[in-house]
């Protein structure tokens, strides 16, 4: 039997609040499995590397014997969750939080275990709620109370919208605790308001409240904001290998020991070591290969991050690009053939165009017929011919 010690700490690993610490010891002393539960609204049909980090703390909750619950939001995503928004978002279509729904159920099986994993969807119990149900439940929070929220608050001041249905959101989602007896919920940092009103919601039912924990944001390949789908910094779980490894490896220096942090199964001494061999002296773009390689394991292969390691040792450092290039940093969107201009890759736009479809630009070795796009966030090489490089980061 592991010892209580042990367990905690294997919880706390990477998490950035537990609500209450003291409330999630008395649960586990209780020596049963737990109900911890997981919500997701699929506002987008893809999971990217961001949703890992809160589903790694999921499946070890899986690990230890708790029993896990991995709630699809097909009603709140109806309604659109306000947590981080500065702006009323439009909410989907039925038709749309169904589609992305099945993408979900299969993507989420490539870290939980399917046989240990109970599906829910919160259509269940919410659309059964009728308008006397919705007024019980409204009447449970104060405005106030919802302006203390920091993004309502912050609109609130600057005379932007809040939508009714936004101050809704927050207690379907805590409804969802009450109607599934959630000891734990699990969220990015973002949900702390959500989750602590999954609380109070319990509270006021009669159940012991669940325990909150909260894990932080992965930050995306731009090095600034939150990986994101909309934002375009985002590395999906279902891309191919060698996409996977050349993104994984265009990340800054600094951000790749977040990422250890966050997305490695490493025991955080070996991490530490690593950390102490670069400061030594170490090249760390050989431990960023370490960090590609295990991801790229554990959503395909060990086969297939070997090849996309050689695929990289062969592009980068048998010749194919030097390792001395100029390099540029551009803010905000800009066009790829821009982008190729105010690098000096090409005299001009036009030239770009015509290059492209000739097969003479390449992005960190990839071909690229139409540069009549938007550039991809993060940091890539460009080449334009055999000779013109230029590593570019897009912020």
């Amino acid at each position: 039997m592991t010892d209580l010690n042990t367990v905690l700490a294997e919880l706390k690993r990477g998490v950035e609040n537990i609500y209450s610490e003291e409330d999630l010891i008395e649960k586990l002393k209780e020596n049963r499995p737990l109900r911890v539960k997981l919500g997701a609204d699929p506002t987008a049909p893809d999971i990217h590397l961001g949703h890992t980090v809160v589903l790694n703390k999921l499946r070890k909750f899986q690990e230890l014997g708790h029993e896990v619950i991995f709630l699809i939001g097909d009603f709140t995503g109806m309604v659109g969750d306000p947590s981080g928004k500065n702006a009323t978002r439009p909410p989907l279509t039925r038709e749309d939080v169904m589609r992305n729904a099945e993408t979900y159920k299969q993507q989420i099986f490539k870290i939980l275990d399917p046989q240990k994993t109970n599906i829910s969807f919160n259509s269940e119990w919410l659309g059964q709620l009728g308008t006397e149900g919705m007024i019980r439940l409204a009447s449970n929070y104060t405005v106030a109370r919802m302006l203390e929220r920091d993004d309502f608050k912050k609109r609130f001041a600057n005379q932007q919208p809040i939508a009714i249905h936004e101050f809704i959101y927050p207690l379907l989602q805590g409804q969802d605790s009450v109607h599934l007896k959630a000891d734990v919920e699990l969220g990015g940092t973002d949900q702390t308001f959500n989750l602590l009103i999954g609380r109070e919601l319990q509270k006021a039912d009669g159940q012991k409240p669940q325990v909150a924990m909260t894990m932080p944001l992965l930050v995306g390949l731009d090095g600034e904001k939150k990986m994101s789908k909309s934002l375009g910094n985002y590395i999906g779980v279902t891309e191919a290998p060698n996409e996977m490894f050349g993104k994984i490896m265009s990340i800054s220096d600094d951000l790749m020991w977040d990422w250890y942090n966050l997305l490695s199964f490493r025991p955080l001494a070996e991490i530490a070591q690593l950390k102490a061999e670069v400061a030594a002296g170490k090249n760390p773009r050989d431990v960023k290969i370490l960090l590609a390689k295990e991801i790229i394991a554990r959503f395909h292969s060990e086969a297939d991050a070997d090849a996309a390691e050689q695929e990289f040792i062969n592009r980068f450092q048998k010749g194919a690009m030097p390792e001395e290039m100029p390099e540029f940093t551009f803010e905000g969107e800009i066009g790829l053939a821009n982008l190729l201009k105010e690098a000096g890759l090409v005299a001009s736009t036009s030239e770009a165009i015509r290059s492209a479809q000739q097969g003479g630009v390449k992005i960190d070795g990839e071909k690229i017929t139409d540069v009549r796009q938007n550039a991809q966030p993060g940091t890539f090489v460009y080449q334009v011919g055999k000779r013109k490089f230029a590593r570019v980061t897009v912020k």
